[in-house]
């Protein structure tokens, strides 16, 4: 009955995994919006966040250590941003065209991975929760936000740090005037190159981190594309958010909400047929991004290689 989704059980519930849904979208969301920042749009996240989830679980399987598999996404994450990084700054490479080479090399290669090291799906003991002293007991509010796992806070944490890093830095100022101005940048002295390679790095590395989120923190299991196109809405997520970590941060509490609703709807058995409930987080987001895209502006020289004049 649809009267059950509104039960103060059920929407708690609700809003408990909400929270806990958005958190490999903030990662993912975040990196996505440093790099964007800085010119170049990389649309291999999707790739970089199944290697990444693979590594995580893989590495915590095998050793028991979840911190060394963490470790091991954002190496794994690392390593694929500098690769990307090589083929955008340095060769000039089409970022669109060469970002899908990397969603397909991700998506390929964890496959691979897969079938040759595990076989078959098993699961893992993930990151526990962890209750905050006294908020934690607080009727409601305790359970929602203060009852989750140590990556749902970092993810969240993550959200002001980005913020002042960007507009309360030397290295967010020279981040945003690459971005916007590279050959002004460039003749202040500032490293075009540099700026963009680090970027590109970062993204790499918390996509790797949002690929472990999910492998070790959320689900405890790997499987085959089992991002099923998150990176792809990591992606939309910074145009939704105007490029600031505040509107990313709104724009995955929306969708993951939409999705934690569409979740309980299966689970209370609500007469609304499952494949529409699936796809109603992502025909928002569509709507959203149709009415907002237009009203913001995209750093100047996205997608713009820069090659420096003699």
């Amino acid at each position: 009955m649809i009267s059950d989704l509104f039960t103060v059980t059920v929407l708690i519930g609700i809003l408990s995994s909400g929270i806990r849904l958005a958190t490999p979208y903030l990662f993912a969301s975040i990196g996505e919006t440093f790099g964007q920042r800085s010119g170049v749009l990389n649309l291999g996240v999707e790739g970089q966040m199944l290697l990444g989830a693979f590594a995580a679980f893989y590495v915590a399987l095998t050793t028991g250590s979840l911190w060394l598999g963490l470790l091991a996404a954002m190496v794994v994450g690392a390593l694929m941003g500098l690769i990307m990084a090589f083929v955008t700054v340095n060769l000039h490479a089409q970022q669109g065209i060469s970002g899908i080479g990397f969603y397909l090399f991700g998506l390929g290669m964890s496959d691979l991975l897969f079938q040759k090291l595990m076989g078959t799906v098993e699961t893992v003991k993930g990151f526990p929760l962890v209750k905050i002293p006294l908020l934690s007991k607080v009727p409601g509010i305790g359970e929602i936000f203060f009852s989750q796992n140590i990556l749902v806070y970092a993810a969240y944490l993550l959200v002001p740090i980005a913020w002042f890093v960007l507009n309360k830095t030397t290295l967010g100022l020279k981040i945003r005037s690459v971005g916007e101005n590279p050959d002004a940048a460039d003749s202040l002295g500032v490293s075009v190159t540099r700026v963009r390679y680090f970027t590109i790095i970062l993204g790499g590395t918390l996509s790797g981190v949002a690929g472990a989120s999910l492998s070790i923190a959320l689900l405890n299991v790997f499987q085959q594309n089992m991002t099923s196109g998150l990176g792809f809405i990591a992606v939309a997520l910074v145009y939704f958010g105007g490029w600031r970590p505040w509107g990313v941060l709104g724009g995955a509490l929306l969708f993951s909400m939409v999705n934690s609703l569409q979740l309980w709807i299966q689970v209370l058995g609500v007469p609304i047929p499952s494949d529409i409930a699936v796809m109603m987080p992502y025909v928002l987001t569509i709507l959203v991004l149709v009415a907002t895209v237009s009203r913001v502006r995209a750093p100047s020289a996205l997608t713009r290689p820069f090659e420096r004049e003699d």
